[in-house]
């Protein structure tokens, strides 16, 4: 079984963004995950481990803060459940970012793009807890440059944060136009639709991005971390019987 552990929102876009994802696996894999939330939302994720024990929980998020170091651990406790790690760091984050940055460039213009970028995470006070918003926004630097239509200076990329961390999404933008950027896009490194994305819509930036969670390649890494799981518990399992 494969399990999807979810923030979980009010803002009804929020699950079917989710419902989206959780579509996308299944086409791609005959497997539907089902989605535990960790707030708001109902089921649970306690109530849908104790459903499925010794399921792999696949956590949707994008930080290795409190919710994947302390919240998941104690709800899957004593349920035989692997959780697997979050999608901090991962490529296919990056370019699925920059998949949804394009898209949101496009909508200002076909031919105008961004000329400085800021990503946008939740944030987070736990040491380590926005390592994923600052890797994804160096390897949105690396993909902008290595862009074979990129201008000859390089577009500025500025990880900020929506709460929890600074710098803020405000003071990044502030920063950025004090330095002469008119065009100042910013990129959402979120996974759903929520009051963070509300927020970002209304600071003032040249376009905003769209949220990532029914992008084609998370879909992919849900799998990835699925598979790799079940594998991984497949060679414990036949150890222990040796």
């Amino acid at each position: 079984m494969l399990v999807l552990a979810v923030h979980g929102s009010a803002v009804p876009a929020a699950a079917a963004t989710i419902g989206r994802l959780v579509s996308a696996v299944e086409a791609l894999s005959g497997i539907r995950p089902v989605v535990g939330h960790l707030d708001v939302q109902s089921p649970s994720l306690a109530d849908v481990v104790r459903a499925h024990p010794r399921a792999v929980v696949v956590p949707l998020l994008l930080g290795d803060g409190y919710h994947r170091r302390v919240d998941l651990p104690a709800v899957l406790e004593g349920t035989g459940c692997v959780l697997t790690e979050g999608f901090g760091g991962e490529p296919g984050v990056a370019l699925a970012l920059l998949s949804r940055l394009r898209d949101a460039e496009r909508r200002r213009g076909p031919y105008t793009r961004a000329d400085a970028v800021v990503v946008a995470g939740a944030g987070s006070s736990r040491p380590g807890g926005n390592a994923g918003t600052k890797d994804c926004a160096a390897r949105l630097a690396a993909l902008l440059a290595s862009d074979p239509d990129a201008g000859p200076d390089p577009v500025p990329v500025v990880p900020a944060y929506l709460t929890s961390a600074g710098p803020s999404v405000p003071r990044a933008l502030a920063a950025l136009e004090a330095a002469g950027h008119r065009r100042i896009a910013v990129a959402a490194h979120l996974l759903a639709p929520g009051r963070f994305t509300h927020t970002l819509a209304g600071q003032g930036a040249w376009t905003v991005s769209e949220p990532l969670a029914d992008h084609p390649r998370l879909a992919r890494l849900v799998l990835e971390r699925y598979r790799s799981a079940r594998g991984t518990r497949a060679v414990r399992a036949a150890r222990l019987a040796c």
